[in-house]
C-alpha cells in the first residue's frame, strides 16, 4: 500500500499501522489461494509474511490487541456501527495538515494541495473497502483451510463409526471384541482414566479451547456492527459525535476517490479539523513556560432565547458578534452590572448560537494573562473566529495584571490578530476597585488627572460596554412566570409569585439567577411538576 504524504503522524498511528498490516496479511493469504498447497507452513499462514516470521499466535494476539483498542476508542468517543470505519473517520477528522487546515470553514482549496490529498484519500478509500470481518478467519482459524484447525491430529477419528478404525477410534465403536481402550466406555463399566478427566463440573481443555475459538470466530463481525451501551461521548459533544458517525458511513459508501474527498472536504468546511474543529470551547493549561489549550467538552447548552428579558443588551452583543464573523470591524466587549443578571450566560449563548459559523471561545483567568501572547500566536493563522473570554474580571488596586492586559488588548507593538476579540464580564464598571479615600489621595497627587486616566484606561479598551441591571419587581415576576412555564411547573400564578417573593427576600434579591434558583427548588421538591399535576392540593 502506498505511503501517505499529508496524513502522516496520526494521533493513533500505531493502531493505524497495525490494523493496516493485519488486513494486508489477510489479503496476501487470500491471494495465495487460501494456502491449500499443504505443508507445515500451512498451519502458520503468516509465518513468512511481512512481520518477519510471526506465526498464528502473534497474529491472534495482535488482532485481539487492535480489537481492544478500537473498543476503548468507541467507549471514549461514543462510536457505533463499523468501528474500523469510525476509527478511520476519526483519523481524518483529527489530523491537522496543510490541506485540512486550508479547507477548514472554507471548503476545497484546489491546486496542488487538493491533488496530493487525493493520493492520500485513495489509500484511505482502499482501507475503507477492506472487509474487517475477514480478520475473524485469520484470528480463529475456522472456515479457512489455511488456518490450523481446533483439536488437530487424529482426534476427530475418535467419534467415527466406520470399519477399520484405529486404536483410538475403537474406544467409541459399538462392535464386539472391544480392546482395552474400548472397555473404558462400555455399558456398566467404570469410566476409564481418559474419561474421568472430562467428567464433573469444570470444562476440560478441549471445551475451553472451543469456547475461545467461538468468541474469536465472531470478534470482528461484532466490531463491524458494534452496539454501545449508551450513545454518550466523554470527549465530544453529541453533535460532533453524530457528525463523525455520519462521515464514516458516507466514506464507507463512497463510490470512488472523488466522492470520498468531497465528503471529507465538506466535513472540514462545516466543522473544521483537529481540536479547534471538533470542540467549541477551551481552557488554558500551563506547563512551565508553555501554554496550551485544552478542550472543554461539556459546555452548558444555553441560548439567547433562554435568557428572559434584556433584549437591548442581547441585540448589541449580537450585532458586534455578527460583524466579527462577517469580517467587518468589531470591538472588544465588556458586559458589566449587577450579579446574577445573565452576563456570563449571554457569552455562553453567543458561543452556542454561532459555533456552526466557526466561532470558538477560549476561557482565560486573571493569573494567566501573561500567557495571552502565546495563545494569540497559536490561533492567529486559523480560519476560525476566537473570543477570549474573561469572566468576573476585576482588579484590586494592588494587582498589576491589568497593565499587562492593557498592552495585550491594545497598545503593544504586536497587532492583535483579526480573528480574535475579547469578551469580558464584571460587576465593576471600571474594573479596578475605587474607594472614597481615593479622592483624598488625589488632593495630594501632583497630576491627579493622570492617576484617574490610568485607572480608566483598561475599560476604555473595550469599545462596546453593555450594562446589565437587576430587574425590578415586575420584571422579576415575569422571569419567574416564563421559567415556570418552560419547565412545566404546575402552580397557580398567585401562589407562584407569592412564593417567589418570599424566596428572593431570603436568597439574594431580585435577579434572573434568583428566579432560576427558585424554579430549580420547585422542580427538586417534586411537588409542582407536570407529573404531580393531578394532586388535589398544593402544600402551603
Amino acid at each position: 500500500m502506498r505511503p501517505l504524504v499529508l496524513y502522516r503522524n496520526l494521533r493513533y498511528q500505531t493502531l493505524f499501522d497495525e490494523m493496516e498490516r493485519l488486513l494486508e496479511l489477510v489479503c496476501l493469504q487470500a491471494e495465495r489461494g487460501s494456502g491449500k498447497e499443504s505443508g507445515e507452513a500451512q498451519g502458520h499462514p503468516f509465518a513468512d509474511a511481512a512481520d518477519g516470521g510471526a506465526g498464528y499466535g502473534s497474529f491472534e494476539a495482535a488482532s485481539c490487541a487492535c480489537a481492544g483498542q478500537l473498543i476503548e476508542l468507541a467507549a471514549e468517543y461514543g462510536f457505533e456501527g463499523n468501528l474500523w470505519h469510525c476509527f478511520l473517520a476519526l483519523c481524518l477528522a483529527q489530523h491537522e495538515n496543510a490541506f485540512s487546515t486550508a479547507c477548514e470553514i472554507r471548503g476545497d482549496v484546489g491546486g496542488t494541495l487538493s491533488h496530493l490529498a487525493r493520493q492520500d484519500f485513495a489509500v484511505f478509500k482502499e482501507l475503507f473497502d477492506r472487509d474487517v470481518a475477514r480478520l475473524d478467519r485469520g484470528t480463529a482459524g475456522s472456515g479457512d483451510p489455511a488456518m490450523p484447525q481446533a483439536g488437530g491430529g487424529g482426534a476427530p477419528e475418535a467419534n467415527t463409526g466406520g470399519s477399520g478404525a484405529g486404536p483410538a477410534e475403537e474406544a467409541n465403536t459399538g462392535g464386539s471384541g472391544a480392546g482395552p481402550a474400548e472397555e473404558a466406555n462400555t455399558a456398566g463399566s467404570g469410566a476409564g482414566p481418559a474419561e474421568v478427566a472430562n467428567t464433573g463440573g469444570g470444562a476440560g481443555p478441549a471445551e475451553e479451547q472451543a469456547e475461545k475459538e467461538a468468541v474469536l470466530a465472531s470478534l470482528w463481525h461484532d466490531l463491524a456492527d458494534f452496539h454501545p451501551a449508551d450513545d454518550g461521548s466523554r470527549l465530544f459533544n453529541k453533535r460532533i459525535r453524530d457528525r463523525i458517525l455520519q462521515l464514516s458511513v458516507a466514506l464507507g459508501r463512497a463510490k470512488d476517490v472523488n466522492e470520498f474527498q468531497a465528503a471529507v472536504t465538506q466535513f472540514y468546511r462545516e466543522f473544521g479539523v483537529g481540536k479547534y474543529g471538533l470542540n467549541k470551547a477551551f481552557r488554558v493549561e500551563e506547563n512551565g513556560h508553555e501554554a496550551r489549550m485544552v478542550p472543554i467538552v461539556n459546555v452548558e447548552h444555553v441560548y439567547l432565547d433562554d435568557i428572559v428579558g434584556y433584549q437591548i443588551q442581547k441585540k448589541k452583543l449580537i450585532e458586534n458578534t455578527e460583524a466579527f464573523l462577517q469580517g467587518r470591524a468589531a470591538n472588544n466587549v465588556l458586559l458589566f452590572g449587577d450579579a446574577g443578571t445573565g452576563k456570563s450566560s449571554c457569552i455562553k449563548a453567543i458561543l452556542n448560537e454561532y459555533y456552526g459559523r466557526g466561532l470558538r471561545i477560549i476561557e482565560v483567568y486573571k493569573h494567566q494573562f501573561h500567557a495571552l501572547s502565546s495563545i494569540l500566536e497559536q490561533v492567529q493563522d486559523r480560519n476560525y473566529k476566537f473570543i477570549v473570554y474573561m469572566d468576573d474580571l476585576s482588579f484590586e488596586e494592588s494587582e498589576l495584571e491589568y497593565k499587562y492586559l492593557k498592552a495585550i488588548i491594545e497598545g503593544g507593538l504586536g497587532r492583535k490578530p483579526k480573528n480574535v476579540l475579547i469578551y469580558a464580564t464584571s460587576n465593576r464598571r471600571h474594573l479596578i476597585r475605587e474607594k472614597f479615600s481615593d479622592k483624598r489621595e488625589l488632593d495630594d497627587d501632583l497630576h491627579a488627572n493622570d492617576t484617574v486616566q490610568e485607572k480608566l484606561s483598561l475599560v476604555a479598551r473595550f469599545g462596546v460596554t453593555i450594562y446589565f441591571g437587576s430587574p425590578d419587581k415586575k420584571q422579576f415576576q415575569n422571569i419567574v412566570k416564563v421559567l415556570a412555564e418552560r419547565h412545566h411547573v404546575t402552580m397557580p400564578e398567585d401562589v407562584l409569585l407569592a412564593e417567589a417573593n418570599k424566596w428572593e427576600l431570603q436568597h439574594g434579591g431580585l435577579s434572573g439567577r434568583t428566579a432560576a434558583q427558585f424554579i430549580a427548588y420547585l422542580l427538586g421538591s417534586g411537588e409542582y411538576t407536570a407529573e404531580t399535576a393531578g394532586r388535589d392540593q398544593l402544600p402551603e
